[in-house]
C-alpha cells in the first residue's frame, strides 16, 4: 500500500470520527462528564498536564460502539471539565493495536527527542498484536513509545519499537511512567498477569527490570490492569507511596474495580504497609475503572479520572451513538487512621465552576425539588434517627427511582438502581451496591454529583466513594430526602443546579 493511500486512510478515519455535529443532547448523554462525540471509549490514557492544558487520551474505536482495534483518542482542557476534541493521536500499526499507557514531559530531554523549543512529550503504550494472540503465542503484548514536539498535537512513533519486549507472559501491559527523583531515573509500573513489575531507564528508550510486587497481596479476583504509582504527603510531615491497580473482575459489588496499596517504594520495588490480604478499594460503585492520575499536574496536585463503566455490561448499555463516559476529576490525598493510611477522594475544586449560581437551594425534609443535573450535600444525624434506612431519592414522572442511602443496620452507604426500566441489557446491572462506612460517629455526610445517567457519591468527606451509572426510561427530574418506615434524620443540605459542559 502506498504512503499516499495510507495517508488518505488515516485522514478519512479521523474525519469520520470527529466530523459529526456535536449535539450532545441524545438520551442518556452525560452533560457534566467527558464522553466521545461518537463510538466506543474505555480506559483513560496518557493523562498529562503541559503548558496550561490537561491532556486526556483514551482507548478508542472509531468505527463502532463496541470494543474493536484500539486507537488513542485525544482531547484537551484548561479545567478538566470543558473539553476540546482533537484528532486521533495514535493508530494501530504492524506491531499491533494501541492499548493503554501514559505520557510524561521529558523536562531534561533525556530521550533526545526534543527538536525545538517545546519539551518533548513521550508516550509509552502497549502494543497488542492480534495475529500473535490468535496464533496462540504468549508474547503478543509489548511496550512501545512515541513522542510529540508540538504540545501533543502530532505524534511520531519511535523507530526501534518495542522498547520492552515480552518475556512470554500473556497479560503484559498498561505502562505508567514517572520520574523517580531519589534514584534519578524513569520508572514504569506495568501490569503483569497477577502482579506488577517495575522497570527503570535513564532515557525512556532502554529499560531493565527493577523489581515486582503483588503476587501475594490484595485482590486477585481477576487480571491486574492499569497500575499507577505516586507519592502522597500525610499530615505528620511524612509521605507514603500509593499504588493503584485495577482488577478485571472480583470487585466488591461485582465486575471490574480499582484497589490500592499504601507503602514505600525505593526505586526497585514496593513494600506494602498493610497486611498482604487487606484489600482497599478506591470506589465501591460499579462504574469507576482503569482510573489513573495526571502526570505533571500543577502545584503537586494528584488528580484522578476513571472510566465510568464496568466490563460486565460496558458493550451493552442502552446508548446508540457513543459508549461510556469518564468520571468527574477528583483530587486524592492521604489520611492516617486507626486502621492505617487511607486514600481520601474529593471532587476537584474545578467542579464548582459547574454551578449555575453561587447561591444554593437550602433543602428541607418533606419537600420535593425539581432538578436536571445537580450537586447535592446532605447531612444526617444518627442520634435523631427514627429509621435505619434513609438518604436521597431521585425520580421521574413514571415513578422510576434511584436511592442513594445509608443503612444503619449494615453500617454502609448504598446505591439502589433496581427501579430503572432500562436494565434488561444485563442481568448484573440491576442491583443494590453497598459500601462499608469507615468513620464511627453519628454524622452521616453525603456529597453527590448527579448527571443524566450517573451519580457520584463522596461520603463522609471523601472517605467512602461510590460511582454508578443508571438508565431511566425518561430523565430523572425530581429529588427529595427519604426514610424507610420513618423520617430521615436530615439536619440540612444544599442543592446547586449545574450547567452542561457541552452547551
Amino acid at each position: 500500500m502506498s504512503k499516499f493511500i495510507v495517508f488518505l486512510f488515516i485522514f478519512f478515519s479521523a474525519v469520520s470520527a470527529f466530523s459529526q455535529p456535536e449535539n450532545y443532547s441524545e438520551k442518556h448523554r452525560p452533560q457534566l462528564h467527558f464522553s466521545p462525540p461518537a463510538h466506543w471509549m474505555n480506559d483513560p490514557n496518557g493523562m498529562v498536564y503541559y503548558k496550561g492544558e490537561y491532556h486526556l487520551f483514551y482507548q478508542y474505536y472509531p468505527d463502532g460502539t463496541v470494543w474493536g482495534p484500539m486507537h488513542w483518542g485525544h482531547a484537551v482542557s484548561k479545567d478538566m471539565l470543558h473539553w476540546q476534541h482533537l484528532p486521533i493521536a495514535l493508530y494501530p500499526d504492524s506491531l499491533g493495536y494501541i492499548f493503554s499507557g501514559s505520557v510524561v514531559v521529558d523536562q531534561n530531554n533525556s530521550s533526545g527527542f526534543q527538536k525545538g523549543a517545546e519539551k518533548p512529550l513521550v508516550a509509552m503504550f502497549t502494543y497488542h498484536n492480534m495475529d500473535g494472540e490468535k496464533s496462540g503465542r504468549t508474547d503478543f503484548q509489548t511496550q512501545g513509545i512515541a513522542y510529540s514536539n508540538d504540545k501533543g498535537r502530532t505524534w511520531k512513533k519511535y523507530t526501534q519499537n518495542p522498547v520492552i519486549k515480552n518475556p512470554g507472559i500473556k497479560d503484559f501491559r498498561d505502562p505508567k511512567v514517572m520520574w523517580h527523583e531519589p534514584s534519578k531515573q524513569w520508572i514504569v509500573t506495568m501490569a503483569v498477569a497477577n502482579h506488577v513489575r517495575f522497570y527503570r531507564s535513564k532515557n525512556l528508550k532502554n529499560w531493565e527490570l527493577a523489581g515486582s510486587f503483588g503476587l501475594e497481596d490484595g485482590s486477585h479476583g481477576g487480571v491486574w490492569e492499569c497500575p499507577d504509582l505516586f507519592q502522597l504527603p500525610v499530615k505528620d510531615g511524612k509521605s507514603k507511596w500509593v499504588l493503584l491497580v485495577s482488577v478485571g473482575s472480583g470487585a466488591p459489588n461485582g465486575g471490574s474495580g480499582t484497589q490500592y496499596f499504601v507503602g514505600d517504594f525505593n526505586g526497585k520495588t514496593f513494600t506494602n504497609s498493610n497486611a498482604s490480604k487487606d484489600v482497599l478499594w478506591l470506589d465501591y460503585g460499579c462504574d469507576n475503572y482503569a482510573g489513573i492520575t495526571w502526570s505533571n499536574a500543577p502545584n503537586k496536585r494528584h488528580l484522578f479520572l476513571g472510566w465510568m463503566s464496568n466490563w460486565q455490561y460496558a458493550t451493552k448499555v442502552p446508548t446508540d451513538k457513543w459508549r461510556s463516559a469518564m468520571t468527574l476529576p477528583r483530587e486524592l490525598s492521604l489520611q492516617k487512621t486507626n486502621n492505617g493510611y487511607r486514600v481520601i477522594t474529593r471532587p476537584a475544586k474545578e467542579t464548582e465552576q459547574l454551578r449555575k449560581t453561587n447561591t444554593p437551594v437550602e433543602m428541607v425534609t418533606k419537600k420535593e425539588y425539581p432538578y436536571s443535573m445537580c450537586e447535592v450535600t446532605a447531612d444526617f444525624d444518627l442520634s435523631k434517627a427514627t429509621t435505619d434506612d434513609f438518604g436521597i431519592e431521585i425520580s421521574n414522572s413514571v415513578i422510576e427511582t434511584l436511592h442513594i442511602g445509608y443503612n444503619r443496620t449494615k453500617n454502609c452507604f448504598y446505591i439502589d438502581r433496581t427501579n430503572c426500566k432500562e436494565k434488561s441489557f444485563s442481568k448484573e446491572f440491576p442491583a443494590i451496591h453497598l459500601a462499608p462506612r469507615m468513620l464511627n460517629n453519628n454524622q452521616i455526610k453525603m456529597h453527590l454529583y448527579i448527571d443524566k445517567s450517573s451519580v457520584e457519591l463522596f461520603g463522609d468527606d471523601g472517605t467512602v466513594i461510590m460511582t454508578d451509572t443508571f438508565f431511566p426510561s425518561e430523565d430523572f427530574n425530581k429529588i427529595r430526602t427519604f426514610g424507610i418506615n420513618g423520617e430521615p434524620p436530615f439536619t440540612g443540605g444544599k442543592l446547586f443546579e449545574l450547567k452542561s459542559v457541552w452547551h
